[in-house]
């Protein structure tokens, strides 16, 4: 990733970051005005997207250094790693909201629910909605792993939102008020599955997860004429920093000068393909025809 994508990356953090604190502290101010584990619950886990911004603009700051003699593949995964610590942030508060709900059920509290604190929510809902979709769209258009992530993480507290949203209406409407902390349970569920998927993403990234169809990749380098197989073909890293290998097996008598040109062209077509920062190595190899199981026997 140039300095460049890290730098856009970084102000559209720092804005999702304003917006997310602008959402959690709305929440939890109608959470303590009214009493309510699960809009407290939300506010909480919506904190958890400003804290996972601050995260993110530190693990970029990271892993936009240049390479070194200590890091000569650089230090992109510090964005991976950026990505761990907001999965496991995600897990701590919604074992957190777990026990809030527990504590609802054991000493129960009466809600007062006012129209403007649900006008409030749906505008804090909608913000939500905005910086999920602008953000995922910002992370494919960037190779951002951080971005994904993040909006991963934002995209589930909108249908949080809704569920504590369609809560308090209908404890307006009449509905017994047990009916939050069993909500608050809810909320925990969709943080526990946001930690889970923001973990899974990025952990695939640390245990080098094949990034990259083999058959797609094989299906370039067959196209070249001077091709007769390829083989043994790998891929690993993430979307901004993909690594792939491979080995080609050509003709014998095709010169080195050749081979490299060959090498070069296939490595530069697959970047276009794939991403236009990918390193890939070819490994040149002669191809011999085996007649291993073509044995003639003659009888006098």
């Amino acid at each position: 990733m140039e300095n460049s994508v890290f730098k856009r990356v970084q102000q559209i953090l720092l804005i999702i970051l304003i917006a997310n604190i602008v959402v959690a502290i709305s929440k939890l101010i109608i959470g303590l005005i009214i009493k309510s584990a699960s809009i407290s619950a939300d506010g909480l886990h919506s904190l958890t997207d400003g804290s996972s911004n601050i995260v993110g603009l530190i693990g970029i700051q990271f892993a936009s250094k240049p390479k070194d003699n200590d890091h000569p593949y650089g230090h992109y995964k510090f964005e991976t790693l950026s990505g761990l610590f907001i999965a496991a942030m995600l897990f701590m508060i919604g074992v957190k909201v777990i026990f809030g709900a527990i504590d609802r059920f054991k000493n129960p509290v009466e809600l007062n629910i006012s129209i403007d604190s649900l006008i409030i929510l749906i505008f804090t809902l909608c913000i939500n909605i905005v910086v999920s979709i602008t953000e995922y769209k910002k992370g494919i258009e960037l190779n951002s792993q951080i971005l994904i992530s993040d909006s991963m993480h934002t995209r589930s507290d909108i249908y949080v939102s809704l569920g504590v949203l369609i809560t308090l209406i209908g404890i307006k409407l009449g509905l017994p008020s047990v009916i939050d902390p069993i909500t608050s349970l809810g909320v925990s569920a969709f943080i526990l599955h946001a930690s889970y998927e923001v973990y899974k993403e990025n952990v695939g990234v640390l245990v080098d997860r094949s990034v990259v169809d083999t058959e797609e990749i094989k299906n370039i380098v067959m196209s070249f004429e001077q091709v007769k197989d390829v083989h043994k073909i790998r891929s690993r890293g993430s979307k901004n920093d993909v690594h792939i290998d491979l080995h080609i097996l050509v003709d014998p008598n095709l010169s080195v000068k050749n081979s490299h040109e060959l090498a070069h062209s296939i490595e530069e077509i697959i970047k276009g393909k794939v991403n236009k920062n990918a390193q890939v190595i070819a490994h040149i190899e002669p191809y011999e025809l085996k007649n291993d199981n073509l044995n003639f026997r003659i009888t006098i």
